[in-house]
């Protein structure tokens, strides 16, 4: 089995999930790390898993000669990161979500998933975790029937938590595309934050295959458990012709079919556990990408991009109050108007 050279660009939190993914990865070696900003976080992230760590990307990359890259580093970073990963030859990329914040940065990642060789993912892990596999199996046995509608909601922004969420729901419909979002949108103060979005959202979503479904996100969306942490209120329902599925990271997974129920609480211990495990498992099924070209993984940087324009399609049916049907070409100031819309709102309530 051949195994693979891989390594981290960013050493903040979020990479920590990447890098103890690997004491669950047989085909896979983490070697080196860098991270620019902060000399001491980097030092530290070497030494607890043993990896070397460089100040530059770019000499990283060409002194270690990566097969894997995952870029774990805020959104405004991603463009230029992803081009220099493209550029300098790299097998294959995992970013993490969201891919996109604006229009610009999907319209630049949209040219690069055009024209690059390199292999991208999006670290979307949720798609490995094995209670959400189990309800996903769920549906697909067709013991429920028909999928009818999905319900999906977070109480973090649109780009904080909304792309997790429509990933979610496209992973229990068979990732049938989204072809039309008809909704509205409330409150500036999360533009100034590093995932910028509006404060709340809720859309009514279409789906190819006839599904439609409810898409919620920020302040007015459900509080699933006790406790203030707002990433905690994270869910996910899929209705079906004779039963339905329930999963939550911080909360409850249930399948209910005929003369059936499974599921119950997801502990602390466990939802870390299987954090672990469904990270380690997306990092899997990038190796099986990059051994196997019609095997790309499920959240690859095209269908990345495609949620991205749903969430920009949210925005434009705030401005114009209509249904935008998907794929959609946003103007270049979408934002710009977005937010002076919401502004007008503001001042006329």
């Amino acid at each position: 089995m051949e195994r693979y050279r891989c390594a981290i660009i960013g050493c903040g939190g979020r990479a920590h999930g990447h890098a103890k993914a690997y004491q669950l990865i047989e085909r896979g070696d983490l070697v080196a790390c860098t991270n620019l900003s902060d000399v001491e976080r980097r030092q530290k992230f070497a030494l607890t898993y043993g990896l070397t760590g460089y100040a530059d990307a770019k000499e990283m990359i060409e002194k270690e000669r990566p097969d894997l890259i995952h870029i774990v580093t805020m959104p405004d970073q991603w463009v230029p990161l992803m081009q220099m990963v493209s550029d300098l030859g790299v097998t294959a990329c995992l970013v993490e979500k969201p891919i996109a914040c604006g229009v610009e940065d999907w319209q630049k990642l949209c040219q690069l998933e055009a024209s690059s060789e390199t292999k991208f993912g999006v670290g979307k892990q949720f798609r490995w975790h094995p209670r959400l596999l189990d309800c996903r199996q769920a549906l697909r046995s067709g013991d429920l029937g028909d999928l009818l509608w999905v319900n999906f909601f977070a109480r973090m922004n649109l780009s904080a938590q909304g792309t997790h969420m429509i990933d979610w729901a496209m992973s229990l419909n068979d990732d049938s595309p989204v072809t039309q979002v008809f909704g509205n949108i409330s409150g500036v103060g999360g533009f100034d934050s590093p995932y910028p979005a509006p404060d709340a959202s809720v859309a009514q979503v279409m789906f190819a295959n006839g599904v439609y479904g409810l898409w919620s996100t920020g302040f007015t969306a459900p509080e699933i458990i006790d406790g203030s942490e707002i990433y905690k209120h994270t869910h996910v329902t899929g209705y079906a012709e004779r039963g339905h599925v329930i999963f939550e990271e911080f909360g409850r997974w249930s399948i209910f079919a005929p003369g059936d129920f499974r599921g119950g609480e997801i502990s602390f211990e466990d939802r870390n556990r299987y954090n672990d495990v469904a990270q380690a498992n997306l990092t899997n099924a990038m190796f099986q990408w990059i051994e196997n070209d019609t095997k790309p993984v499920e959240t690859n940087l095209k269908i990345a991009l495609h949620q991205w324009n749903a969430v920009l399609g949210l925005y434009a049916s705030a401005i114009y109050r209509q249904p935008i049907d998907i794929p959609f070409e946003p103007a270049d100031d979408l934002l710009l108007q977005l937010q002076t819309t919401l502004k007008k709102q503001k001042l006329s309530g």
